[in-house]
């Protein structure tokens, strides 16, 4: 990519950022982001990848002091340990534990389903969490470019060898919930069907907006064939906002020096930004209800193009291709 085109990428991330966090700082000016309530969860059994620090590690806790079962996936086995060690003492609720889970390796993610299918344990909730943020260019251990590799496909994976269990778990008025969380980057974000990968050109900007896109994408056409189906799980895709965790390290320095400085102003903290997915994990509003972006506890629009059916079937088709699972969209919509 040129110069010229990767600062262009650049720009319009950050400002998209921009725009999210002075938005952040009028909410707060005017009284600030509130806890949601609810009601407790016991019984129900959620996976958080990701679940170790940040956004994640926020849901994991809050989950588990709703009183549910909680499985944090993740690649970092001494500090998930450390987190479910925090988890457990902070809510009272030993039912919270740890399974590896390496979403940039596709071998890893199937091991991880397998362990847990072990268990016989029903699963309600599925919150997509983890995620890299604007790296260098690197590839997977698949050979997939990183943000779309693991942000995107490892989640997309991980998710269809999930739906049989969840399909089990949940029920008419009571159904099972996948949640992703995505960002406002998707909105500046462009797909690139003929160059998925970045190999004719890299921004480590634009390769994450089109990761985030791409879960957009992915979460409308899983609610679709799960509604065809009659299947009792629903899909919806969250937006935590602009969130003070450790994802900025590879940040303009600019970006970098804001967040050091006033963070603590405009930025939300890692409970704030997990307020939408726990949200979205319990609340009875969404009972049977998928195919939304939801922000702040409210559904918006996502960008335009992320409601073009064939758009989201073409990407999923190639994710089946790439990740070697069978497509079920043709049988679905065949009639």
């Amino acid at each position: 990519m040129s110069p010229l085109s990767a600062a262009r990428a650049a720009l319009r991330v950050y400002a998209v950022g921009a725009a999210v966090i002075l938005a952040q700082l009028l909410r707060r000016c005017l009284g600030g982001f509130a806890e949601p309530v609810l009601a407790p969860q016991p019984d129900r059994v959620a996976v958080v990848t990701g679940g170790t620090d940040g956004i994640g590690y926020a849901t994991a806790r809050h989950l588990a002091r709703l009183g549910m079962r909680v499985i944090i996936a993740g690649n970092n086995t001494g500090k998930a340990q450390e987190a479910v060690r925090q988890i457990q003492e902070e809510t009272l609720n030993d039912k919270v534990e740890f399974l590896y889970c390496d979403l940039a390796s596709l071998k890893s993610i199937r091991q991880f389903v397998q362990t847990f299918k072990k268990k016989k344990i029903p699963l309600h909730v599925l919150v997509n969490n983890a995620g890299v943020m604007m790296v260098p260019q690197r590839r997977t251990r698949d050979g997939f470019e990183e943000h779309f590799g693991l942000n995107y496909l490892g989640h997309f994976l991980l998710t269809n060898l999930l739906l049989d269990t969840m399909k089990e778990s949940g029920s008419p008025g009571c159904c099972a919930r996948v949640l992703t969380v995505s960002s406002a980057t998707h909105y500046i974000a462009e797909l690139d069907m003929e160059d998925l990968q970045g190999s004719r050109s890299y921004s480590p900007h634009g390769a994450y907006a089109q990761s985030k896109l791409a879960l957009v994408l992915f979460t409308y056409h899983l609610q679709r064939l799960l509604a065809a189906q009659g299947s009792p799980v629903t899909a919806n895709v969250v937006d935590p906002g602009v969130v003070n965790t450790d994802l900025y390290r590879h940040v303009f320095w600019g970006m970098r020096l804001i967040k050091k400085l006033f963070s603590w102003w405009f930025f939300k903290t890692p409970d704030e930004g997990a307020w939408t997915s726990v949200y979205a994990a319990v609340t009875p509003d969404l009972e049977g209800i998928g195919g939304r972006y939801l922000y702040n506890e409210k559904e918006t629009k996502s960008l335009a193009v992320t409601y073009d059916l064939d758009l989201q079937r073409e990407l999923w088709a190639r994710s089946c291709q790439m990740t070697g699972i069978t497509d079920v969209t043709p049988d679905t919509f065949s009639g």
